[in-house]
């Protein structure tokens, strides 16, 4: 039980991350592929964040020549970048979505 407690981060983001991946593959509904697009993104930032962590770390910087255990500032920047680039996408993606209903009346995938 103590394993699950100590790394909860990790197994959450493996649910979601089937959760997501369920969703993209089940559905036809582009709307609900999206959805299932954000949650998978949301997942893997999670674990990125979650592998950035340091127990007792403090920002990375020095102080009157004492160094502490300091957290590594690359995956929250790549975070903050990968929401940014998330957000685009989702939001064009739903543009896609309302041109795709105008014109052919529907936002589900053809059967093949």
């Amino acid at each position: 039980m103590d394993i699950i407690l100590t790394h909860f981060n990790y197994i959450a983001s493996f649910i979601l991350l089937g959760m997501g991946a369920y969703l993209l593959i089940t559905t036809r509904n582009y709307v609900k592929k999206l959805y299932g697009l954000v949650i998978f993104q949301s997942a893997v930032l999670l674990f990125v964040i979650s592998l950035g962590y340091v127990d007792g770390g403090f920002a990375p910087i020095i102080e009157n020549g004492v160094v502490r255990p300091m957290v590594n500032p690359l995956p929250q920047v790549l975070i903050l970048t990968a929401i940014v680039v998330g957000l685009a996408t989702l939001s064009v993606g739903l543009a896609l979505s309302i041109r795709i209903k105008k014109k052919f009346g529907s936002v589900d995938e053809p059967f093949v």
